[in-house]
């Protein structure tokens, strides 16, 4: 263990005549105001998990000198692999942390009980974040975020953050800097904060989160592209990524003026799993009215979000005004078991392209009541506003829903204009609402309405009586608007490591289709050579490069499996990447099964479905069937497979192929929606023959000789998302 060191520093000197302190040890302990050098290069880890630079005093400014970087971990580390705090404060009031570059931990800096914390011009890019598994041609499961808990710090326990703040009042964040992070800013039972002029934008987590945390402006900020689970026209789902995040009983907020375009939800709340009687034990009194309460969120850009623009439920009181929300994949608003919302003055349009069965659109409210939708814009969505309610299954008996109901009731939409929409209202189940005037023009249906869901018409109901409120709001930037340039989901584009921030050169392999590979590449600067190396292996342009932008492709010559290096050069950049291409014969039998030949109880009965007269076998190069929400017969596969219409859902394939290895290890990875096993010459080498959502398996096979293998791959899909792909590689 390293010596600790104390310095002792005069305190009340202005910033230019602070003392100087050069850190170049761990656990280096600041009691009074100074400013900090670290030597260039300078690597210091978190060896006792206590923070390197540990402020220790009340009432003292720390300044970071022009140049120095507190980095905790080696060039080279992945970043999944980042341990350690960067500055840890604790029980300290009024301090103020200017200019600090953090990068290389777990999380930048951790501060608690830290009333008054100013954080000041801080760049806290480049800490922990996760490898994802998804890829622009599949969700791996495994990527889902889990915000639910947090009374534990499990949210710094398993995803660590750049800043991390708790259990402290008043705190101030200002002029502050994330990229190439997970999580920005996290505010964990923090109120009366003032967040204001920062950028946390192209992270794969949250921008900003909070937890039971209220009375907080969040003004001009630029929170954009903090998103994960997206590759667009193939999947979106946004895996609980999001640019706000507010978990747990935050109430009376005020989010105002900030761009968070892009984010897997642009904003996303959730009353909390104590508000809803899940954890805790409280009075049944206690649980009216509990949720994520009268919070503003006030002309926002929550725009091209892969899920939400915004989502906020099981909540009351909320105000959503003069926000945009526009090319938001599911829907702009999404308010389950909201009550008391107003929804009003926001520019909704061309939303819901990849909505989720009847959830799309510009406003989705599931047993909602007293929401009041007014005074919207509503242009070219796939259904304006969207109303239901019915049963609500063992919800029911949640010490929330009997506080506070379930019905759908008591809601207006009036003064609204609805233009060009593919349905403008739509109304299912058992509930009420009141139509004002609205003005529905240029689109398709007006309205679809169940009969047991009452419509009442009142065309003197205008909304005009809305008025904006008045609202604090701090800073003086302006980040409405300012990335115009990247409008549209198109610009979303994932890597391992979270979004691409559209200025660094970036290469992504984008399709994996067995005998041949293609890679993007994007921002190259200036002239760009490839080159490919290993056996049987070619590579191409396809086509030209152009504006700093190319696809390649990197295809085998020869059947079976064939490692390769694959480098990019241009203008001082390169980068070198390695893949390995399959070859194969497979014989692939696809077939329907029913629920009393289940897979997982009766296998042999399932597989005997594949010899069937119902069963169709093909030929394949490569497994990599994306079905997405498709089946077999939908994937263009052959003309006899499409016939067949075997649909989405309880189909199954068995295919076979012979491969020659060498000796050594290799390893088989499947990504599976649901069940999947792999044998190699009858030897299980991965089994997973569950339901499970989009998942990656790993196997490895020895062998002591070079030999031909026989492989065979079971899948069985039961309902909603399917994917089987199944790659080899060597493993020593």
């Amino acid at each position: 263990m390293l010596p600790r060191i104390v310095f002792l520093l005069s305190f009340g000197m202005q910033p230019q005549t602070l003392p100087t302190v050069t850190v170049t040890q761990d656990d280096t302990v600041i009691r009074q105001s100074c400013r900090i050098v670290i030597p260039p290069g300078t690597v210091i880890e978190d060896a006792n998990g206590d923070g390197v630079i540990q402020i220790a005093a009340s009432d003292i400014v720390v300044e970071f000198a022009e140049g120095s970087l507190l980095r905790g971990s080696k060039p080279g580390t992945p970043p999944d692999q980042y341990r350690g705090y960067g500055v840890r404060v604790v029980g300290q009031k009024n301090v103020t942390l200017r200019r600090a570059r953090l990068s290389g931990f777990w999380c930048g800096l951790w501060a608690t009980n830290a009333a008054g914390l100013v954080l000041e011009s801080c760049d806290g890019s480049d800490n922990r974040r996760q490898r994802l598994g998804s890829t622009p041609a599949a969700e791996d499961g495994g990527d889902w975020l889990w915000p639910h808990n947090n009374d534990e710090n499990e949210w710094l326990k398993n995803y660590g953050a750049a800043f991390y703040v708790e259990d402290s009042e008043g705190v101030t964040v200002r002029g502050c800097r994330v990229r190439r992070g997970q999580n920005g800013l996290v505010l964990d039972c923090c109120n009366e904060a003032k967040v204001y002029d920062n950028d946390l934008s192209f992270n794969s987590g949250w921008g900003v989160a909070l937890w039971r945390s209220s009375r907080n402006v969040i003004s001009r900020n630029a929170i954009d592209f903090c998103v994960r689970g997206y590759s667009h026209g193939v999947y979106n789902r946004g895996q609980d990524s999001a640019g706000i995040l507010m978990f747990e009983q935050c109430c009376q907020n005020v989010i105002a003026e900030n761009s968070v375009t892009h984010g897997g939800d642009g904003f996303f709340g959730f009353a909390g799993r104590e508000a809803l009687g899940e954890t805790g034990a409280h009075p049944a009194e206690w649980y009216k009215r509990r949720g994520n309460n009268d919070n503003l969120l006030m002309k926002n850009d929550f725009s091209y979000a892969p899920a939400h623009g915004i989502e906020m439920t099981f909540s009351f009181g909320n105000c959503f005004i003069h926000n945009r929300l526009v090319g938001n994949a599911i829907c702009g608003v999404w308010g389950g078991y909201s009550q008391d919302t107003l929804v009003a003055g926001n520019d909704m349009a061309e939303n819901g392209e990849m909505g989720y069965g009847l959830e799309r659109g510009g406003v989705n409210i599931e047993h909602g009541r007293n929401n009041r939708i007014v005074q919207n814009t509503l242009g070219k969505n796939k259904c304006g506003v969207h109303l239901w309610g019915g049963p609500t299954g063992q919800f029911a008996e949640r010490a929330w829903a009997k506080a506070n109901g379930t019905d759908s009731t008591q809601n207006l939409i009036a003064g609204n204009t609805i233009e060009g929409n593919d349905l403008a209202f739509h109304f299912r189940g058992p509930g009420e609402v009141t139509l004002g005037y609205n003005q529905v023009r240029d689109g398709g249906r007006e309205i679809e309405a169940d009969k047991e869901h009452t419509v009442r018409r009142d065309e003197s109901i205008t909304g005009a009586d809305f008025r904006s409120p008045d609202y604090p709001v701090f800073g003086q930037a302006r980040p409405l608007g300012a990335r115009k340039h990247l409008a549209g989901r198109e610009n979303i584009l994932m890597t391992e490591w979270g979004p691409w921030d559209h200025e660094s050169p970036l290469v992504r392999l984008v399709e994996t289709a067995g005998s041949s590979h293609a890679y993007e590449l994007h921002g190259m600067p200036g002239e760009v050579t490839a080159r490919v190396t290993g056996d049987d292996v070619a590579g191409r342009w396809d086509g030209a490069v152009s504006n700093g932008r190319g696809r390649y492709v990197v295809a085998a010559r020869a059947g079976g499996v064939h490692p390769y290096v694959f480098e990019v050069f241009a203008n001082g950049f390169s980068q070198r990447l390695t893949g390995t291409l399959l070859t194969a014969a497979w014989d692939a039998t696809f077939f329907k099964w029913t629920q009393d030949v289940d897979p997982r109880e009766k296998l042999e009965g399932w597989r005997v479905l594949a010899r069937g007269d119902s069963a169709h076998s093909i030929g394949l190069d490569q497994l990599a069937l994306k079905y997405g929400h498709r089946g077999p017969s939908e994937l263009k596969l052959s003309d006899a497979l499409a016939q067949a219409r075997l649909g989405g859902d309880h189909f199954g394939m068995i295919a076979r192929t012979k491969l020659p290895l060498t000796r050594g290890r290799w390893e088989f990875v499947t990504l599976s929606d649901d069940g999947v096993r792999v044998t190699v010459d009858g030897k299980p080498v991965i089994e997973n023959w569950t339901w499970h959502g989009p998942t990656r398996d790993t196997g490895v096979l020895e062998l002591s000789e070079d030999r031909t293998v026989e492989i065979l791959v079971e899948h069985f899909e039961i309902d909603g998302y399917a994917v089987l792909e199944l790659n080899v590689r060597r493993a020593d």
